[in-house]
């Protein structure tokens, strides 16, 4: 049985600016995003650019209440650093649990990736010892 998808009010213009990410994916989101749509990774039901309490997720698992950001350069300096820690902390107070992996993460060890998503939410991936 599966969940109810958990519903958040989103702001038109934030509708808009999902809905054109999805459009737009970076090589490593497109990258994680095949290996995961359409429940590809045991099971697991995904969506990309999901809106999240006035935040657009880049990939949201919600009937395990996860969420895989891939993360690129933009993302290294102070402010940016700062910045997705207090989302972060915002997502994880509404009961999310925040995976991080960079765009090097996801084209060169994608297989560990996924593994750590599974491990996460407490599934083994078969292919691994």
């Amino acid at each position: 049985m599966r969940s109810l998808m958990p519903h958040f009010e989103v702001a038109p213009p934030n509708r808009r600016n999902a809905r054109r990410m999805r459009k737009v994916l970076t090589d490593a989101e497109l990258t994680f995003w095949n290996a995961v749509r359409a429940h590809r990774l045991m099971g697991l039901g995904f969506r990309r650019q999901m809106p999240i309490a006035g935040f657009i997720v880049d990939f949201a698992c919600p009937d395990h209440h996860l969420i895989a950001e891939i993360d690129g350069p933009s993302h290294t300096d102070d402010v940016a650093i700062a910045r997705d820690a207090a989302r972060d902390r915002h997502l994880r107070l509404l009961g999310w649990h925040v995976l991080r992996f960079s765009n090097d993460d996801v084209t060169k060890h994608l297989d560990d990736v996924c593994t750590h998503v599974l491990r996460v939410v407490g599934l083994d991936y078969p292919g691994r010892k």
